[in-house]
């Protein structure tokens, strides 16, 4: 069962940093799962929240500025001493192919840009969405780059969901599976990635069930235990 680091270590390091990712890499994690936007001049960014931290000085009730609305210099100018924000080709120099990078795409709309940013780099990737359109958008554009889709609720046909974005991961709440989801999307030829799973006691019911990979905010934890080590 693959472990895929949810936006890095993010109880040891701001979540979507570079420092998050390093971390994540040092213990070993198959993957690493990370959240983008897109700038006003195009660049991609790694960040969960459409909008940036409201600084220090900010008054109260203000709220940050949209990413979208924003040049990545003005970026930079707006969040200093606030927060890191790379953007993802930073991030893919950054992994170099020592784990596969998954890209959620946070927004409609930027596609081509993820694509061609993916498409440049060397590395294993792959891209989800909760909106499955989105998945769908990237996989016309790139049919060899691997796509998934997020789901929140329990699906009765996930398939379909899959075979719609032409997706190969199904992102299903860890609560939700059980063995009759897992098996039909296994007979469609995907995979089940079970979100956020961070307790060690249910590790072993979601391997059990054939799962494919968990998302974890400890994948330092979940790969020891994963790969064979005492559970704590």
């Amino acid at each position: 069962m693959e472990v895929i680091a949810h936006r890095g270590m993010p109880r040891q390091a701001p979540e979507n940093t570079l420092a998050g990712f390093a971390l994540a890499i040092e213990a070993h994690a198959d993957g690493i799962e990370l959240d983008v936007h897109a700038t006003r001049d195009g660049v991609i960014v790694v960040h969960h929240d459409p909008s940036l931290p409201r600084p220090v000085s900010a008054p109260a009730g203000e709220t940050g500025r949209a990413i979208a609305s924003v040049t990545l210099a003005e970026l930079r100018v707006a969040i200093a001493g606030v927060v890191a924000v790379p953007t993802l080709e930073e991030t893919l120099a950054l992994v170099a192919g020592r784990a596969t990078v998954y890209v959620e795409i946070k927004a409609a709309g930027i596609e081509s840009l993820v694509v061609d940013c993916l498409r440049r780099y060397g590395g294993s990737c792959a891209v989800h969405s909760f909106d499955h359109r989105v998945s769908s958008r990237v996989h016309e554009l790139n049919p060899a780059l691997p796509t998934g889709v997020l789901s929140a609720s329990y699906l009765l046909e996930p398939e379909r969901a899959l075979r719609v974005a032409g997706g190969r991961d199904f992102w299903q709440w860890w609560e939700m599976i059980d063995a009759p989801l897992v098996e039909r999307v296994h007979h469609a030829g995907g995979r089940v990635v079970a979100w956020t799973v961070n307790a060690p006691e249910h590790v072993a019911r979601l391997e059990a069930l054939g799962v494919d990979a968990i998302c974890t905010d400890v994948p330092d934890q979940m790969a020891r235990i994963v790969r064979g080590a005492h559970v704590r």
